[in-house]
This record gives C-alpha cells, sequence and structure tokens, in this order.
C-alpha cells in the first residue's frame, strides 16, 4: 500500500533526536513528507530541522513514554495537520544489565521506551486512521524480541513487549486498511553503545557475523517498508537467515547464543524448550 498522495503527506516518527529515529525523519522528509519529529530534546530536534527541507519537519518536543503528553501532542498534530498516513515508532533506549542489577527506574524506563512510546503514539492516532481506512505503522524492534541473550534482561523484556503490540495490532487491523509492521536490525553503527559502557560486552559473538548497518541504511529500509508494507522485516539479509534458524531450529539458535555470549559461568547444560 502507498502512501496516500492525496493532500500533504504526513508521518509521525518517534525518537527523532538521534539514531535510527534521526535519520528516517531525515529520508522521509527528503522524500517529501511532512514529518512530524518527536523528542524530548528541542535542541536536537531544531538542528534535524535546519538540515531538513523548508517546512518538512514540524517539532513536537514529548516524552512519548508519558501518556498525556502524547494526547496534547496527538491534538496538535491533527489540528493543524491531518491524520498521518504513517508512524514509525523508533523511540528506544535501555542498557544491557542482569536483573539483579537493574533499578527499578531503569526497568520502567526501558519499558517506557520502546514499548509504551508505541502504544501510547499509535493509540493516539489509531482510531483516526482506521476512520480513514489507510496508513502503516512501523515498530523498531530487536533481535532480543525473538532470543534474548544473558545480561540483557529488562532490555529484552522491553523489545518482547514491543513485538507483542506488533502482533496483536496484526489480528486487530484485519479488514481496516491500516496496517502493522515489525522492522527488526542488527548492530547498528550509532552511538548506543558509547551511551551504555559496558553493554558491548554481552553481545554474544555469533552476532559479529551479521554485517553492521548505518541509521541511513536503516531509514531507507524503514522507507520501502512504509511504501510496501510487511509484516515482519529483517535486515540485513544474514540476520533474517539467522531468524530462519530460529523458528525452525529454535534449540540451535540458543545454543549458539549461549555458547558465544558471556554467561555468568560456563553452562552445565543448556536450557531445554
Amino acid at each position: 500500500m502507498p502512501l496516500i498522495t492525496t493532500g500533504p503527506r504526513l508521518a509521525v516518527v518517534t525518537g527523532a533526536s538521534s539514531g535510527i529515529g534521526r535519520a528516517t525523519a531525515l529520508h522521509f522528509a527528503k522524500a517529501g513528507v511532512v514529518v512530524v519529529a518527536v523528542a524530548r530534546t528541542r535542541s536536537a530536534l531544531e538542528a534535524l530541522a535546519k538540515e531538513a527541507p523548508e517546512g518538512k519537519i514540524v517539532i513536537e518536543v514529548c516524552d512519548a513514554s508519558q501518556a498525556d503528553e502524547v494526547s496534547a501532542m496527538a491534538a496538535r498534530v491533527k489540528a493543524a495537520h491531518h491524520v498521518p498516513d504513517v508512524i514509525v515508532n523508533c523511540a528506544g533506549l535501555g542498557s544491557w544489565k542482569y536483573l539483579e542489577d537493574t533499578s527499578s527506574s531503569e526497568l520502567h524506563a526501558m519499558m517506557g521506551a520502546p514499548f509504551l512510546a508505541a502504544a501510547h503514539v499509535t493509540g493516539a492516532f489509531l482510531g483516526s486512521m482506521i476512520e480513514c481506512r489507510s496508513g502503516a505503522v512501523l515498530h523498531v524492534g530487536s533481535p532480543a524480541a525473538f532470543q534474548p541473550w544473558a545480561g540483557s534482561t529488562a532490555y529484552a523484556c522491553s523489545r518482547f513487549a514491543l513485538r507483542g503490540l506488533h502482533e496483536a495490532l496484526r489480528i486487530d487491523l484485519i479488514g481496516t486498511g491500516v496496517t502493522t509492521s515489525h522492522v527488526v536490525f542488527g548492530e547498528v553503527t550509532s552511538s548506543y553503545f558509547d551511551n551504555n559502557p559496558g553493554s558491548r560486552e554481552h553481545l554474544p559473538s555469533v552476532g559479529t557475523l551479521i554485517p553492521k548497518m548505518t541509521p541511513e541504511q536503516c531509514a531507507a529500509v524503514l522507507w520501502q517498508t512504509a511504501l510496501h508494507p510487511r509484516s515482519e522485516v529483517f535486515a540485513p539479509f544474514l540476520l533474517r537467515a539467522f531468524f530462519w534458524v530460529q523458528q525452525w531450529m529454535p534449540w540451535l539458535f540458543r545454543f549458539l547464543v549461549v555458547k558465544t555470549g558471556r554467561m555468568r559461568a560456563p553452562p552445565a547444560k543448556l536450557l531445554k524448550p
């Protein structure tokens, strides 16, 4: 389903201050789409707007994990513009830690983004999108939504929750004209590891076989997914191959993650299904 071409084309992109969200907002704006760029940091959004074609970036300073802020933002967007044709849920944070090392505030923050942020933003616009009988919702997910690795408990839970939101919406949106896509990338050359020291050490070495992607490459994938929605998207291609293995031979996938990850101690035996 292509983007709507009658009237202004409109996309809402969360997490637009950095990384994939920023690159996606720029990509969509340069393609002629009016982008509502949502993030918590005004200065970063203002810098983004200066790089985009004039008038193509609409700044919305908003903590998407907070329902009241999202409701107010959505009301402003619908009043000043229209119902979005595309929502791209890029907001996400979280470090990789064992559960006993994760504070309550960290746990709540990681559930706030991506899961609550995606649920709030999607829910704020979904009724209007269904009334228009068109639109695409894209959720930027993680391989952790399919197979956690050691020392990533809260992070994995938040990504499982985001995947659950997508799967539930797949059922809810049948026959509405609105689509949902779960877009999963491998390692991205963003500032994630710089902002979360100690996290890289938890990454199973088997993951290094998957080529890294730049935020700009991820943005191009999201653009194509917005134009031609699919329920599940994996990039790069080798990541899809990994998840074919996960789907058909989960024991082998778990074996690779456990054997190449940083465990507390050498496992006596692997977990059985």
